[in-house]
């Protein structure tokens, strides 16, 4: 089986201590905002869209840049971690997966209004550090240590 492989962008998006997570319905599984990054996008600007889908907000992102600009190139944000994600198994083997460019963002409050078509606001839920670790029965391990992380990091910028 030849497995298929797809580039996606997620955002812990942090606010006062929390992280934003929901139950996607086709993974079942608890994850932040993100998806697939379309043909005419950069990993960050999907990164952006996606929460201002999902959420309805504007994210800042924390994320790193070099400074290397010339007039061919220019530097664009960095993501926290590249994470390469099994989404289905067949037999054994892998038959999807995902290059996951992972970002920490910030947003002004936590007043969750998705857009057209997606989960409602009800179905997300801030967890602090403490909530995360709580719940790691019912959270994936990465998604309990990246979360962690992203909010240590955006509370100390």
């Amino acid at each position: 089986m030849e497995t298929t492989r797809h580039f996606v962008a997620t955002v812990y998006v942090v606010n006062d201590g929390a992280t934003a997570l929901h139950r996607h319905d086709k993974l079942d599984m608890w994850l932040p905002p993100g998806g697939h990054i379309d043909r005419d996008e950069t990993p960050h600007g999907a990164a952006r869209r996606e929460v201002r889908e999902e959420l309805g907000m504007d994210v800042e992102l924390v994320a790193p840049q070099d400074g290397v600009d010339s007039p061919t190139a220019e530097s664009i944000p960095k993501p926290q971690h590249f994470l390469l994600e099994d989404i289905n198994t067949c037999g054994g083997e892998v038959g999807h997966q995902h290059i996951d460019f992972v970002f920490y963002g910030q947003v002004e409050s936590r007043d969750i209004t998705p857009g057209p078509g997606e989960q409602p606001a009800a179905d997300w839920e801030w967890l602090t550090p403490g909530d995360l670790r709580d719940r790691a029965d019912e959270l994936e391990a990465d998604v309990v240590e990246v979360g962690q992380r992203a909010i240590e990091a955006v509370e100390s910028v």
